[in-house]
């Protein structure tokens, strides 16, 4: 089994699913595979981009494994992958073709089983970029589930919150002049970096929760000045704010707006993930998860979004968990082989359990 995982996630890191027509080879590969092991597979086109929805069992609650099958862009060396000292190496091996791949394998040896509960797999295009056509379009069209568990980067603990996300633009004005001669000018670039340090030390951005220390602003882009003599009369910045659940975007706008000097521009918005870690769904999953890895499963909050926020805005207890590896989106992603194998055995127990 652990081979034909390994296998199956080189397979996936070789279409180098970053552009729409290799995402799209991806998909319908990977619902001729699951039809090659006894499993129906429908392929949903959203857009000119296909998510694959295939669903085992007869009855009771649904959960839903959900994974994507998008990666980010990376040098061509990094789409061919190779093992080394128990580590998968390739870009999406832990971000997350081989959770993919391990949810492959659940609904293939499930599915001639009698299960206590149905088991839905989605794997969607997008979430890289969004997820607005996949997860946010299967979820609209009511391919819903009692749980869902999206098998992201957790080393084998639990996500169970999410920071909000919050993109903005920031057009900072100034007054241009010869650059010999700065004083006679307002230099907009010194201005948007005065307006950034009072935004960075609104007490917004210093409130903690039991799972975070703090939200995330990030000064992401800048882009001002025409010419090297000329002292810039406009800059633009956009700020990555992943707020804290509880927090109200709507708040944390008005002040910012109160701090600058200027326009702002909402780019991007999204809300977070509040799973109760108490939910009786979540805590079957965390017992399951200690029965197999024999250790302390943590529930933990993650900074980054991911499609769980679609399903929790529908009042659907759902959360991260994964394999383990490190590097994703970064030089050098891995993820750990007998990991993979432990996170199977994981799922099917908890699947069980039901």
């Amino acid at each position: 089994m652990k081979e034909s995982i390994i296998s199956l996630t080189r397979k996936l890191i070789e279409f180098r699913t970053v552009e729409k027509e290799r995402i799209n080879e991806a998909a319908e590969y990977c619902a001729e595979w699951l039809a090659a092991n006894g499993v129906h597979a429908r392929v949903i086109n959203n857009e000119g981009l296909k998510s694959v929805v295939s669903v085992i069992g007869e009855e009771g609650p649904t959960v839903i494994l959900n994974g994507h099958l998008d990666v980010v862009p990376a040098g061509p060396d990094q789409f061919i992958p190779y093992v080394a000292e128990g580590k998968l190496y390739g870009r999406g091996s832990f971000d997350m073709l081989g959770s993919v791949a391990v949810m492959m394998h659940v609904m293939a040896e499930l599915g001639q089983e009698e299960l206590p509960c149905k088991v839905m797999l989605a794997l969607v295009p997008d979430e890289e970029k969004g997820g607005q056509k996949g997860t946010k379009y299967l979820v609209e069209h009511g391919l819903l589930g009692d749980v869902v568990i999206c098998g992201e980067t957790t080393n084998l603990d639990i996500a169970v919150q999410a920071k909000g996300v919050l993109q903005v633009e920031i057009q900072i004005e100034g007054v241009s002049a010869h650059g010999s001669r700065p004083w006679l000018g307002d230099n907009a670039i010194l201005n948007a970096v005065e307006t950034y340090k009072r935004i960075e030390e609104l007490p917004i951005f210093s409130v903690s929760t039991p799972y975070f220390e703090h939200p995330s602003l990030n000064l992401a882009r800048i882009e001002a000045g025409q010419a090297i003599n000329q002292v810039p009369d406009c800059c633009i910045m956009d700020l990555d704010i992943r707020y804290l659940p509880g927090q109200d975007p709507a708040v944390l706008l008005k002040e910012i707006k109160g701090v600058v000097n200027g326009t702002v521009r909402v780019l991007s918005e999204g809300e977070p993930v509040q799973t109760n870690p108490n939910h009786p769904l979540i805590k079957r999953l965390q017992q399951a998860a200690e029965h197999i890895s024999g250790r302390n499963i943590q529930m933990f909050g993650q900074h980054g979004a991911a499609d769980t926020r679609f399903y929790a805005a529908r009042g659907i207890p759902a959360v991260e968990f994964g394999p383990c590896g490190a590097n994703h989106h970064g030089k050098n992603e891995y993820v750990d082989t007998d990991s993979l194998v432990t996170f199977k055995e994981i799922l099917t127990d908890y699947i069980f359990r039901f």
